[in-house]
């Protein structure tokens, strides 16, 4: 809740005390702004979220990249062995077939890091769903927040019902994060 919404709320409580019916806009805007600070809340942790899932996604992604250098090196020092003549050929065979079993482990090991990386990557599609929805349940309250404190400069009733509505629709919109897989 912005500054000015705060100001507008203190500027029109005194006219409360004298306009008895206009305490139920009051209260409405009251939880309006506890909704807010609500849908605002699980917004941010689900960036949050949506973050550090896309950090580990790139660190298992730099380490695949490790694995895969190193899976690379002990090919070539194999290739490399295979093309030179060697005193002992089969001291040589078995240093070459060692590299050959080596660059085959990271292989294996690649395969799981990539799994690893992925399921970040998919944790971070879903936080980001569950967090634009919560952002924009909190743009929908906010409005019905606005259009509720209508009623306050208006004594038009209807703008109350509207903002009441409104804020249903925030809610839904916001609460439907909480579903997201």
């Amino acid at each position: 809740m912005s500054k000015q919404e705060v100001h507008e709320i203190h500027e029109h409580a005194h006219e409360v005390e004298h306009n008895p019916q206009l305490m139920p806009v009051t209260i409405t805007m009251a939880i309006l702004a506890v909704l807010i600070a609500a849908a605002s809340l699980f917004g941010h942790r689900s960036h949050t979220e949506e973050i550090i899932n896309q950090n580990k996604a790139s660190d298992q992604w730099a380490y695949y990249q490790a694995k895969n250098i190193r899976k690379h090196s002990y090919t070539q020092f194999a290739d490399l062995l295979g093309l030179i003549e060697i005193k002992d050929k089969e001291k040589g065979d078995k240093v070459i077939e060692k590299y050959k079993r080596e660059a085959e482990r990271y292989d294996d090991e690649q395969k799981e890091i990539e799994k690893t990386a992925r399921e970040f990557e998919d944790e971070t599609k879903v936080d980001q769903k569950k967090a634009d929805r919560f952002d924009f349940g909190e743009i929908i309250l906010e409005a019905s927040l606005v259009i509720t404190s209508v009623t306050l400069l208006t004594k038009i009733r209807y703008f109350w019902f509207i903002g009441i509505l409104t804020a249903f629709i925030g809610v839904f919109i916001s609460g439907s994060g909480f579903w997201v897989h």
